[in-house]
């Protein structure tokens, strides 16, 4: 019988702090990009036999919820351990920004969105595509995202994080699905659009990656796609936000999202003293 343990809450001096999981499971079976293996897991000890249970696991760094560095879209460029720690903690926004199949998360979008991105805010993106989250075209070949404007506007922002719903922080059709890059990977994506617009993909989307190039390599402004868990519970909300990706020397890595509110205002950070 498989029993999962419960761990039960402690009373402490943050209990009155509501805290939200912005990630979403690492496991076997996760839903994965297109075109990328899946997570390979390996039990190396157990319980009933070692005593302990110590598992080893092979696989890309870009699945579930990760960050990604500048390392991952131009070469030559800093990697995860560069970001400054201040990027990874402070107050914040998550947004609505509901989109259909294929739409464009916009530079206007974010400039009305509420509550108002202020400058060193982190911003994290609801587009309501994390309910779509699977082994399925609907989030990785049909969703929304953003593009080249939308980057270019958050940088002028200055913000601090950028966090968002869906497969990846650039647009679908942005990516090597189609003929861009190593692509591409599903042609046939391209004809659809055609068929559904009457426009070619490739001049609608003519950038490669060009958000993930220009938060990041541009601005210096993390990015964490596959947003997901509780990101509902605090949509419309301003918050504190931290994120936890590994102190890796890399192109990117899984990350722990969360967002804390203080109903009360009673919590302070220590001075140090």
């Amino acid at each position: 019988m498989n029993v999962q343990p419960q761990i039960k809450p402690v009373a402490n001096s943050t209990s009155k702090l509501k805290f939200y999981n912005l990630s979403c499971r690492f496991s076997h079976g996760m839903p994965e990009w297109p075109t990328v293996p899946g997570i390979s897991l390996m039990p190396m000890h157990h319980h009933a036999n070692q005593g302990i249970q110590v598992t080893e696991w092979e696989g890309v760094m870009h699945r579930g919820t990760h960050m990604d560095s500048p390392l991952h879209v131009t070469e030559n460029t800093p990697s995860i351990i560069d970001y400054p720690l201040w990027r990874f903690f402070g107050t914040g926004v998550a947004v609505s920004i509901p989109k259909k199949k294929w739409e464009i998360v916009t530079a206007e979008d974010l400039e009305k969105a509420t509550p108002t991105i202020r400058e060193n805010d982190i911003v994290m993106i609801n587009t309501g595509w994390h309910h779509t989250f699977g082994d399925n075209d609907d989030y990785y070949a049909y969703s929304p995202g953003m593009y080249k404007d939308a980057a270019e506007w958050l940088v002028a922002k200055k913000v601090k994080m950028v966090g968002i719903d869906v497969q990846a922080l650039d647009h679908p059709l942005g990516t090597k699905l189609v003929d861009h890059g190593p692509g591409p990977s599903h042609p046939h994506l391209m004809e659809e659009y055609r068929k559904e617009t009457g426009r070619d993909v490739m001049k609608d989307f003519p950038h490669w990656e060009v958000a993930h190039k220009t938060l990041m390599v541009k601005g210096g402004i993390p990015g964490i796609e596959n947003i997901s868990g509780d990101i509902d519970a605090i949509t419309g909300k301003r918050c504190t936000f931290m994120a936890f990706p590994w102190r890796w020397d890399g192109d990117g890595c899984g990350v722990r999202v969360v967002a804390v509110i203080d109903p009360d205002q009673t919590f302070r950070i220590e001075s140090g003293r």
